[in-house]
């Protein structure tokens, strides 16, 4: 398949350059990009030709979340690669989260923490990565799988909004939760997801969906205990009335994928929907919250 390269530029300050790449990198991912490099002067990102959208990059841009950034970008046909060959050797290097759960892609798992064992850790996850998003690299994936361990998982019936590879599902489902049903918009994350579930001896008792949030109305059966959804505060606002539609009564909800300055917006979304806060972390500029459905009203 041809990609586009498409270079982005960002001139802002300096303290803020790569927490702005980072950002670009992930907004970006919803309007269909699916590999990112980091430059000296801002990301290069690669997209499917036929799943380019100049307009809504465009909106990405326009609704960066952080102040004194200029964007601009430029569209080139990238050079034919095999895109899976190459992520698949850059791998990433293992993840320890609270000392209980190593995030690992089968191949690093001796060449850094100490030279420990993934078998050192209560939970390990494995992530063969093509090109989605969530190897536990991020601070918004890392505060989720932290929240999940504390968490009591056994029996739990877990809905995963966005799943991206799967990582958070699976990593419920290895701490004891019973089943998880996972969705995507993108058809190769979805795919990466089920891969990854595979590799993780999940598969049968998670369910990967392809589509948008409009599944847990017309697709997705019965209620859930825990509803994770690490994507960005427009969609969370959005789909969270979808997200409490499938909530049983106490379940939690996790979310995840915003800044600290986001929270009130999110609080208030989530009030009106009859969802009570119940715990906030922080990782830098990134947060998490956790809600509880009191009753069943929806």
């Amino acid at each position: 398949m041809k990609y586009y390269e498409v270079e982005f530029t960002i001139q802002g300050p300096q303290e803020l350059h790569q927490e702005a790449c980072d950002v670009l990198s992930a907004m970006a991912a919803e309007a269909g990009f699916e590999s990112f490099e980091d430059t000296p002067k801002g990301v290069t990102g690669y997209v499917q030709q036929t799943l380019f959208d100049r307009e809504a990059l465009r909106q990405v841009i326009d609704g960066f979340p952080l102040p004194d950034q200029r964007i601009d970008f430029s569209v080139s046909d990238a050079e034919d690669r095999d895109w899976n060959e190459q992520w698949e050797q850059q791998g990433f290097e293992p993840i320890v989260v609270g000392d209980r759960c190593i995030v690992h892609d089968g191949r690093h798992t001796q060449s850094s923490i100490n030279q420990s064992s993934i078998f050192n850790f209560q939970f390990s996850i494995e992530i063969d990565a093509r090109l989605a998003f969530g190897t536990g690299t991020h601070e918004t994936t890392r505060m989720m799988l932290q929240a999940l361990l504390d968490m009591p998982l056994q029996g739990a019936r877990v809905l995963d909004c966005g799943t991206g590879t799967g990582i958070l599902a699976i990593g419920a489902l290895n701490m004891g939760a019973q089943e998880a049903v996972a969705y995507d918009i993108d058809e190769w994350s979805a795919d990466n997801a089920r891969h990854n579930a595979v590799i993780n001896r999940v598969d049968s008792r998670l369910t990967v969906l392809l589509g948008d949030a409009t599944l847990l109305y017309k697709e997705v059966e019965g209620e859930f205990d825990v509803v994770v959804a690490n994507i960005n505060r427009n969609i969370l606002l959005a789909d969270m009335p979808a997200f409490r539609h499938r909530m049983k009564p106490g379940a939690t909800l996790l979310l995840s994928g915003f800044y600290r300055s986001d929270i009130p917006l999110l609080t208030e979304r989530a009030a009106s929907l009859g969802l009570t806060p119940t715990a906030e972390s922080h990782d830098g500029d990134w947060a998490l919250l956790a809600f509880r459905a009191m009753t069943d009203d929806k």
